[in-house]
């Protein structure tokens, strides 16, 4: 048995981690308790088995590309980060990125990742036309759209829970550079932020950086990043059509003390943040995909910077009719509290494509937390606020949440049990997860 924990580092829990190299060993592997994991970015518990996790990131192949549709068939261990640097210089991009490149393809699929796109172009899933998935029971199935099509929409989203994908068959999207044009738009408060998003709704991206301490007229201020794909003729002179994806220069060496993040500190580096992005606010800059996608990727370990007990990540989403009264009491909620992190994102989401994929019309918002004090219960609280608003969390962020606000988030859930039953009639595929919210107690 091993330690493990997702990347918020909180729950560790043990679980038998096999690493398998065929197919075949990955169903020799599977027995009760069984589920798949990437390169383990998932938040919480989601990529961890009750009793045994198969790791599948040794799965890393590209079976077949078609430049003239972009089309491509490969193992589900591919990490985006991978694809991208591979496939960029030939002029194409997944069509939907989440926060990190460092997921597995497999990943993003069974979380329906979404990026700063979901408002206009949708989910992960939404791109990828097919999967191979070996099944509890033991089958190892094709499904798509058209060929077992509730396996299908209940894996997309479905968390890892109706099998182990092996491979899949996905579109990317043609570009002519590997850099993005942006526009910095500074908001002095919520109400500022959430017109801003509605006004630039034709975006192809579109995210806001909240300052999460702000309080009173300042609460929700904000810088929103919009952006679209810079054409060949909009680069500086020498500059490469696509840019190096470099390794982390920087990385956090060890666990910083409990006491680094605290109301003092927050608040200035959000103060600095805020400042150094409205300067550059009014006109727009070409700038690399990667520190527009992916900011953090270029801090190394960065999840150390809550300590040793780990960090929690509450992401919600409020349906739109209700998410500036929502949204404005979480935030000053945590702005009295005062040890949120740095790190507080706003997007607007539109439909999700899956049976329990997260997306709905309305605002998601973002925030990491410490693991300290009562933080557990300050989370139940704001929890309450988001269920009666008709909200939802993200499971793919989740460590903590109860059964009763993922059943009151979820109206899908007994769809979706029903297939999972039809995939897996002995309840083989078990997670970390599935035991605290769906299966039976």
């Amino acid at each position: 048995m091993t330690l493990v924990s997702g990347w918020g580092r909180f729950p560790v829990v043990d679980s038998d981690v096999l690493r398998p190299r065929s197919f075949a060993a990955v169903g020799e592997a599977v027995s009760a308790g069984t589920v798949a994991r990437g390169s383990g970015r998932a938040y919480g518990d989601a990529a961890i088995g009750a009793v045994r996790t198969v790791g599948m990131t040794g799965f890393d192949r590209v079976r077949s590309f078609d430049p003239a549709t972009g089309r491509i068939r490969l193992e589900a261990g591919v990490l985006l980060s991978d694809l991208i640097d591979t496939f960029g210089p030939r002029g194409f991009l997944p069509f939907v990125v989440p926060g990190t490149r460092f997921v597995s393809v497999g990943g993003a699929i069974a979380a329906d990742v979404h990026g700063k796109n979901h408002h206009g172009e949708g989910g992960f899933g939404r791109y990828v036309d097919s999967l191979l998935l070996r099944t509890g029971a033991g089958e190892v199935i094709e499904v798509s759209r058209e060929q077992n099509a509730d396996a299908f929409f209940a894996t997309v989203g479905g968390m890892g829970l109706t099998g182990i994908i092996l491979e899949a068959t996905m579109r990317l999207r043609k570009v002519e550079t590997g850099w993005i044009r942006e526009r910095v738009i500074s908001a002095s408060d919520l109400d500022a932020a959430m017109r801003a998003l509605e006004a630039s709704n034709a975006a192809t991206y579109s995210v806001a950086w909240i300052d999460c301490v702000a309080r009173g007229r300042d609460l929700g201020r904000s810088l929103i990043y919009l952006g679209e794909h810079a054409g060949r003729d909009e680069l500086a002179g020498g500059a490469d059509v696509f840019p190096a994806g470099r390794n982390s220069s920087l990385s956090v060496p060890v666990d910083l003390p409990s006491m680094a993040l605290n109301r003092t500190s927050v608040r200035a580096f959000n103060e600095l943040y805020y400042r150094m992005g409205a300067r550059r606010a009014g006109g727009s800059h070409v700038v690399s995909l990667y520190p527009y996608f992916f900011p953090l990727d270029s801090i190394g370990d960065w999840n150390r910077i809550y300590g040793k007990r780990g960090f929690l990540q509450h992401q919600c989403v409020i349906p739109e009719a209700n998410a500036r009264a929502v949204l404005g009491e979480i935030l000053d909620r945590v702005a009295r509290r005062g040890d949120a992190s740095f790190l507080a994102v706003l997007k607007k989401l539109g439909q999700g494509d899956g049976i329990l994929s997260f997306p709905l019309p309305g605002y998601t918002l973002a925030l990491d937390f410490p693991v300290k004090g009562d933080i557990l219960n300050f989370l139940d609280e704001i929890d309450r606020l988001v269920v009666g608003a008709g909200g939802r969390l993200y499971l793919a962020k989740d460590a903590r949440q109860s059964r009763a606000t993922f059943e009151a988030g979820y109206p899908a859930l007994s769809r979706f049990k029903a297939i999972r039953k039809s995939l897996d009639p002995n309840g083989v595929i078990r997670s970390k997860l599935s035991q605290r919210l769906f299966d039976e107690v």
